[in-house]
Order: C-alpha cells, then sequence, then structure tokens
C-alpha cells in the first residue's frame, strides 16, 4: 500500500524549506476541502468528477501525497470509463485516505 504522505519526497519538492513545505501543505488542504466533495456528488456529471479526481491526483503528487495520488488516478480512471460501480468502490477509500494524510499535517 503507498505511504500517505512521503516526506523525503516533499523535501526534495521544497528544496528542503521547512516553511515552503508548510505552505505546500496548506495549499493540498485547502485543495482537499475544495476538491472531495465534488468527487462523491452524484450530481455532478462523471468527467467533471474525473477532472476533479484528476486536480486532486495532480496536487497529492506534487507534496508526495502517494495514497491520496494513487485512489485519485484510479477514481479518474474509473469515472472516465463509465465503471460507476467502481468509482462509488473507490470514492469512500479515497476520503478516507486524504482524511488521514489531512491528520498528518
Amino acid at each position: 500500500m503507498e505511504t500517505l504522505l512521503d516526506r523525503a519526497h516533499l523535501d526534495r519538492q521544497t528544496f528542503g524549506d521547512a516553511d515552503l513545505a508548510r505552505e505546500v501543505l496548506g495549499l493540498f488542504s485547502e485543495q482537499c476541502a475544495r476538491l472531495t466533495p465534488g468527487l462523491a456528488d452524484p450530481g455532478l456529471a462523471p468527467g467533471t468528477r474525473a477532472d476533479l479526481a484528476h486536480t486532486l491526483k495532480g496536487s497529492a503528487l506534487g507534496v508526495g501525497a502517494a495514497r491520496v495520488a494513487a485512489l485519485a488516478d484510479r477514481l479518474e480512471a474509473a469515472l472516465r470509463a463509465g465503471e460507476g460501480e467502481t468509482a462509488q468502490g473507490l470514492e469512500p477509500a479515497l476520503a478516507q485516505a486524504v482524511r488521514e494524510t489531512l491528520a498528518l499535517l
């Protein structure tokens, strides 16, 4: 299973600058708060939800949140493929990974 937060990756991305790391993690946290409600909203079109998952995946990759990135990637793929049942099964796992990752921050 992927790690929640790869601190070595974050350190490389922020050049060892602790203040920059805090700022980037703050932005990641804000983005999670903005994106996750839409990911679980069945009223949104699958393509829109896939775009949200794609954005979350990119953000997670940037900070080293590997588990969130992997689950967002799988959710994006399921939504783009029209696999609604698979997407529905992934949503709780992604939400849990986001909660656990944010708790580490």
